[in-house]
């Protein structure tokens, strides 16, 4: 049986901070003439992004701002995002998370079907991954296994997208219990346990284990390069 490996990127594969920097000027560029700030406000004031999709994110930060949701607005707003983020990215901040880099290959050479399941549009996640030369390791259209902010605003919903390509992939139903997703937050470990599937949690972004393990998360690490991580990815 072929293991089916979905990783989270923020927080999990990398720590990046452009993210909330690109959405902030998308948001200025799109609403600085509907909607004043006040001094000292920000666009995403008081929002914790952990583990929302891009789409979510959107939507609640219009709402704080008392603006109605559009969607044309929002996927203006989004492509704004990304374009600013290939400019943040390069700014400080940026780290690919301890494990990582040494990880990715063990696994494809331990014949895991390694993929992406991630709040992140497609085009925000290549962008974050190839700033550490990690985007060779995923795939971003078909036959790759990955589901993105453009599948669904629900997480849930991503990660059900994800398991249909890993069955395109192998020709095949994949089974929940044959996946494994791989992520930093309580959304990712809610998310996995609405479509059956168990969690790695790995505690690198702002969550401890203990909080990730209350949370429903089948396992927890303090980060990728524990000695335990590779045998729970492969093994258990």
């Amino acid at each position: 049986m072929k293991r089916v490996l979905l990783f989270d990127i923020d927080g999990t594969l990398v720590s990046t901070g452009a993210g909330r920097r690109a959405l902030e000027r998308s948001l200025g560029d799109h609403l600085g003439a509907a909607r004043a700030l006040a001094p000292g406000e920000t666009w995403l004031a008081g929002m914790r992004l952990d583990g929302m999709t891009d789409r979510l994110i959107v939507r609640e930060a219009l709402l704080a701002l008392g603006l109605a949701y559009d969607a044309a607005l929002c996927a203006r707003v989004l492509a704004g995002y990304v374009a600013h983020l290939r400019e943040e990215i390069q700014g400080p901040g940026y780290r690919v998370l301890p494990g990582v880099a040494a990880l990715l290959p063990r696994l494809a050479a331990a014949g895991a079907l390694v993929g992406l399941c991630t709040g992140n549009l497609a085009e925000g996640a290549r962008v974050k991954l190839a700033r550490g030369a990690l985007d060779h390791h995923f795939g971003f259209e078909p036959p790759g296994v990955y589901g993105f902010a453009e599948d669904a605003e629900a997480r849930e919903e991503i990660v059900a997208a994800a398991l249909r390509r890993a069955s395109a992939r192998l020709g095949r139903t994949v089974r929940p219990e044959e996946a494994l997703v791989v992520g930093d937050t309580p959304r990712d470990v809610t998310a996995a346990r609405a479509c059956g599937v168990a969690t790695l949690a790995v505690a690198t972004g702002r969550f401890t284990a203990a909080e990730l393990l209350e949370a429903g998360a089948a396992h927890a690490v303090a980060s990728l390069d524990a000695p335990e991580a590779l045998r729970i990815l492969l093994c258990d």
